[in-house]
């Protein structure tokens, strides 16, 4: 079982203490499935738009150049063969869907998976839930600061959307703001810490205690 102390938006501690799920943040990380839902992650994120001309989609004459046979070179046709400069390309790439699906339970295990290894490393900060009067990006930055973790890639996880928190933190590249309920595994594990107030905490055990 493990315990973790809620700190205030100062860093300070508040004498309240939270229990981190042991289905959620205790579990046998499976590697494997982690590997699956990062690289569902990853091929969801691709455009799929890179395409290249083939020979039937070059602007050019379809005169033959050459003779078939006796000049010692290849057998080109027009001046859209591959073989020329300016030619089309052979198997060339094409529009295409990179994205696939996982299974339900598969994506459920690599999330408690991402999150207990963040566990395991003590790399999991609960603050009480907070706002900022205005966004500004320097109060968050000494929100960051007072937990210490400024200068780190840090994932801060809300239970619903703060667009003051969110507008804050929107111009600081290694620092992202995320609902509770959208976390995955690729973010989880692409952060140094995992910053969730107390409600984020609750909506994340309600969503992956299963």
């Amino acid at each position: 079982m493990m315990e973790l102390s809620v700190l205030n938006i100062k860093g300070e501690d508040t004498g309240r203490k939270v229990t981190l799920n042991e289905s959620v943040f205790g579990i046998e990380p499976n590697d494997h499935v982690l590997y699956l839902a990062v690289k569902q992650y990853m091929a969801n994120s691709r455009q799929g738009t890179a395409k290249s001309k083939e020979r039937s989609e070059i602007a050019g004459s379809t005169r033959k150049l050459i003779r078939q046979k006796g000049s010692g070179g290849a057998r080109r046709g027009d001046i859209k063969s591959p073989l020329l400069r300016g030619g089309g390309r052979v198997f060339g790439p094409k529009p295409r869907d990179y994205s696939f699906k996982l299974n339900k339970k598969v994506k459920l295990l690599a999330r408690k998976s991402a999150l207990s290894y963040k566990a395991k490393e003590n790399a999991i900060i609960i603050v009480e839930d907070f706002t900022f009067d205005a966004p500004k990006t320097k109060d968050f930055l000494n929100f960051a600061k007072n937990l210490k973790v400024d200068g780190k890639k840090l994932l801060l996880a809300l239970p619903d959307v703060n667009k003051n928190v969110y507008l804050s933190a929107r111009n600081l590249r290694r620092t992202e703001v995320m609902l509770a309920s959208t976390l995955n595994s690729y973010k989880v594990l692409d952060a140094d810490v995992l910053v969730m107030t107390e409600n984020a905490l609750g909506v994340i055990d309600g969503i992956l205690n299963k």
